[in-house]
């Protein structure tokens, strides 16, 4: 059994291609940017890994909590 890869044409128009990209998660969707911006690093590359870092930290540190805690300094 072979198997050929055969191109589709899928027309889009702008507005559709936003709404999907809506549904990406923000690693998906930086990882898009990169790609539109001919940046997309190796997967064994870890100078994004602050990038991704700091999402997830955010979720932390921008809270009322932190805010309180810091607000002597």
């Amino acid at each position: 059994m072979t198997t050929s890869l055969r191109q589709v044409y899928l027309p889009l128009q702008f507005n559709q291609i936003l709404e999907i990209v809506k549904q990406l998660g923000a690693d998906e969707r930086r990882r898009l940017l990169l790609f539109l911006l001919g940046q997309l690093p190796d997967k064994n590359d870890l100078t994004l890994t602050h990038l991704a870092s700091e999402e997830v930290l955010a979720k932390d540190w921008l809270t009322e909590t932190e805010d309180e805690a810091w607000q002597h300094l």
